[in-house]
This record gives structure tokens, C-alpha cells and sequence, in this order.
């Protein structure tokens, strides 16, 4: 097995999921480094859900090794790894509906550090709550309903969610989806707001290839969970391998999938 990527704060090596006679992940290796974006992009039915599972403890795979910040993390819990650094979005909205804005973001802070449910602390959590709602422009809907949302809104509640963990990686599973083109702008400048500012690492599955070509700094292609192509974005999208898995042939450029 390779050694894992120490320059990396995160890495996995050979990551292999299988349910039963389906093999979702085939010896994966993917890594990212703080102060950069690193894409995940595949077809629907890729392994990027699955993979982000594993990354947060919430699936155990059946071999391979995940690495944060040099140590090797397969025995830790989901909330462990939260409080270590790791916070992550969904692919399906999991706000907190029965809960304002502003408590949605609250409850991931209080969450975070030992004793916050219990008050501790709650001064320096409140407003880092507000540094969060006025970083991504929330404060007319801070004390609405969740449940009321739109989804585009929703999202960037889900990512200020994750925001307010304190997180030093950030998964991001489909964030854009939802958003209008001047929501999505917003995000993609918070996006690089966070790595060049908050120098956290962000990994990000999406399916907005313009959105994805224009932040990453890298890119890892899955295709039926195997690794079919890692390198920038220019690299990524000229791979003959990349053109194929998105639009079954190579005369296409994968651009056209956007267009």
C-alpha cells in the first residue's frame, strides 16, 4: 500500500467499499491539502456519496485507510471527527426545520465544543454565529424558520452550518444545487474566500462543471468507484477517459455537458 500523502491533511489510501456483490468504492485513493479546493466529480452512481460516508465515519469500508492530519482516523467515531475538524453538507437538505436561521447555526457551534450545550462559552459562539450570517449575507432570514427556506437559501444555511464547526476540511456534497446564477457567484467567492482567508482544506462534489473548473485547484474523476483521472482542471477536462465517462464517447468535449 502507498504511503499516505503527508503534505495532505487529508488522504485515503486503497479505499474499497463493497455491498454485498457491488463494489462502490475500488481502491480509492484521493487527497487534499489545505488552502486548496480539491473537486470529486464523476456520473450519478460514482461512489462520491459513499466515499464522503467513509471520510466521516459514517461508513466503514471493507478495506484501506483514511489519514487527518497525519493520523490515521478508521477508529474514530462520526462525532470525533467532528470535533477534530471535519464538517460536511449533503446532497439532501438536513437542516434543522423546527429550528430558526439562526439557531440552525447556533446548534453547530454548541455542537462543536465540549460543554457549548450547556452555555459554555456562549458569547465567543453567538458571535461567531454572526461573523458566519453576515459572511454569507443571511442576516434578513436569520430569524426565519428553516422549514420556510427555498432551497437555494437552504444551501448556503447548510454551509454556514458547517462553517460554524470551525471546520479545518470541508466536504461539500452538491452545495450549488438549488442556487441561481447570482447565488451561485456568492458561493464560489466564499468558496475561495474560506481557502485563502480561514486556510481550510475544502473537498467538493458537484455537478456545476463551470463552477467546478473555475475553484479547484485539483480534481479527482470517479467512474462505477474507481479512479479514472487526478490533475488540474485543464488536465481533467482533456482526459479522453473523463470525455467517455460523462458522454460515453471521446469526439465530445466534456464542456459540452454544460454548455
Amino acid at each position: 500500500m502507498p504511503e499516505p500523502d503527508r503534505a495532505a491533511l487529508l488522504s485515503c489510501e486503497e479505499v474499497t467499499v463493497r455491498f454485498g456483490g457491488l463494489v462502490a468504492l475500488d481502491t480509492v485513493h484521493l487527497s487534499a491539502a489545505t488552502g486548496q479546493i480539491t473537486g470529486l466529480i464523476g456520473p450519478n452512481g460514482a461512489g462520491k456519496t459513499t466515499l464522503f460516508n467513509v471520510l466521516t465515519g459514517v461508513l466503514c469500508p471493507t478495506k484501506g485507510r483514511v489519514h487527518y492530519d497525519g493520523r490515521d482516523i478508521m477508529s474514530w467515531a462520526p462525532h470525533r471527527r467532528g470535533r477534530a475538524g471535519i464538517a460536511r453538507t449533503f446532497q439532501r437538505l438536513e437542516l434543522f426545520i423546527g429550528l430558526t436561521v439562526y439557531d440552525n447555526l447556533l446548534s453547530a457551534w454548541e455542537a462543536c465544543i465540549p460543554g457549548g450545550v450547556m452555555g459554555r462559552q456562549s458569547r465567543e459562539g453567538r458571535q461567531h454565529v454572526d461573523e458566519v450570517i453576515e459572511r454569507l449575507n443571511l442576516q434578513s432570514i436569520a430569524m426565519r424558520s428553516a422549514s420556510e427556506l427555498p432551497t437555494g437559501q437552504g444551501r448556503l444555511v447548510e454551509l454556514g452550518r458547517a462553517m460554524c464547526t470551525n471546520p479545518r476540511l470541508l466536504l461539500l456534497d452538491e452545495p450549488s444545487s438549488g442556487l441561481d446564477s447570482a447565488e451561485t457567484e456568492r458561493f464560489r467567492d466564499v468558496l475561495l474566500d474560506l481557502v485563502a482567508v480561514d486556510d481550510i482544506a475544502i473537498l467538493l462534489v458537484e455537478h456545476d462543471m463551470g463552477l467546478v473548473m473555475e475553484v479547484c485547484d485539483r480534481i479527482t474523476v470517479l467512474d462505477f468507484g474507481r479512479v479514472i483521472s487526478v490533475g488540474t482542471p485543464d488536465e481533467v477536462r482533456n482526459d479522453p477517459a473523463v470525455i467517455a465517462a460523462y458522454l460515453g464517447g471521446p469526439e465530445v468535449e466534456m464542456r459540452a455537458a454544460v454548455g
